[in-house]
């Protein structure tokens, strides 16, 4: 009776926790997609405000080139991350799949380990630059004279998630790659093939023909 009553086979625990695993990629991802659409939504509006009032009342806010700066270096944080986690950073592969499937896996570990190397580097740099702002109080050279400390900590907080997230990716693919798992390496990390960017794109315009249709 006690047979019967088991428990999943032992198989379905790796399934649920890679489950959960990508279910977790996909919050993070629209959370950072969310905040990047946030920060040029509202960098529109300001320009638009600003070109308004200039042609109509000629007024200028003076502040849109400067936080427009800041909306870019923030973004860019933002992208460097949902680029890594979409598999879209660039990468030359021009004999990548002519070798082994091997010798493939053990490449995807050199470029994951490698970006993550970069983007801790990346942290080591820029935080010097903001303890530099923070000890000689560093304002901008523009009318609002904004304090740089400010902007700068939010650039470092994306700089921060982004060597984050390819930490762990270079860990998971560590881990992969050392236990064997070879397949799950070249799935994971392998860099996107002609036909995988093609169905993304007839997936993304199905999506959106469907939510046109949805709105008619």
């Amino acid at each position: 009776m006690s047979t019967m009553l088991d428990s999943s086979p032992p198989m379905a625990a790796p399934k649920v926790a890679a489950a959960k695993a990508v279910s977790m990629k996909e919050r993070v991802e629209t959370a950072l997609a969310t905040v990047f659409g946030l920060v040029f939504l509202s960098l529109a509006a300001l320009v638009t405000v600003e070109t308004l009032s200039r042609k109509l009342f000629n007024i200028s806010l003076q502040g849109a080139d400067e936080l427009g700066g800041y909306a870019l270096a923030v973004g860019s944080t933002i992208a460097f991350s949902l680029a890594l986690m979409g598999r879209n950073h660039i990468r030359v592969d021009v004999f990548h799949e002519m070798l082994p499937r091997k010798a493939q896996a053990v490449l995807n570990w050199v470029s994951i380990t490698s970006l993550a190397v970069f983007a801790l580097f990346i942290d080591y740099v820029a935080l010097k630059v903001v303890a530099d702002t923070l000890e000689y109080r560093s304002t901008a050279q523009t009318p609002w004279a904004t304090p740089l400390i400010y902007p700068q900590m939010v650039w470092y907080a994306g700089l921060v998630i982004f060597s984050l997230v390819a930490v762990g990716y270079a860990a998971r693919a560590t881990f992969l790659l050392f236990s064997g798992r070879t397949s799950d390496v070249l799935h994971e990390f392998q860099p996107k093939s002609a036909k995988e960017e093609l169905k993304e794109e007839l997936d993304d315009l199905a999506q959106r023909h469907a939510a046109a249709g949805a709105h008619q």
